[in-house]
């Protein structure tokens, strides 16, 4: 370290403004839209059955929550509007599956980070 170092700011970057690399206030809004759909329990629930045994009907998703068949509808619903599910209807059922893959990693992500240890502990 020269003597010029010790009188120069610690943090020379900050003169300039700072940007996020990862998008734009639209890409973040979006981001933020889609981490509201998965808000709920329920839903979080549902993305990762989905997640762990690939498409599945309706009744199916009742079962594994045990919940009332409108209850797992109108979440479907709201994942569907998300764009976190899609259905497609075989017969007189409707079939669910993950839109991509990114939407698992962010539940399961989520699940993870919530079993650690708090830090602050």
């Amino acid at each position: 370290m020269t003597e010029d170092d010790l009188h120069q700011p610690a943090h020379d970057h900050l003169l300039e403004p700072l940007k996020s690399t990862r998008g734009t206030t639209a890409t973040f809004a979006a981001a933020s839209e889609l981490l509201r759909a998965l808000s709920a329990p329920i839903r979080a629930q549902l993305v990762s059955l989905l997640d762990e045994h690939g498409a599945l009907c309706v009744h199916e998703l009742v079962e594994a929550l045990d919940v009332a068949q409108p209850l797992v509808s109108q979440h479907l619903r709201i994942l569907r509007g998300a764009g976190v599910v899609i259905g497609e209807r075989r017969g007189r059922e409707v079939e669910y599956r993950l839109a991509d893959d990114h939407i698992a990693h962010i539940v399961n992500d989520a699940v993870t980070h919530s079993q650690e240890p708090d830090p602050a502990s």
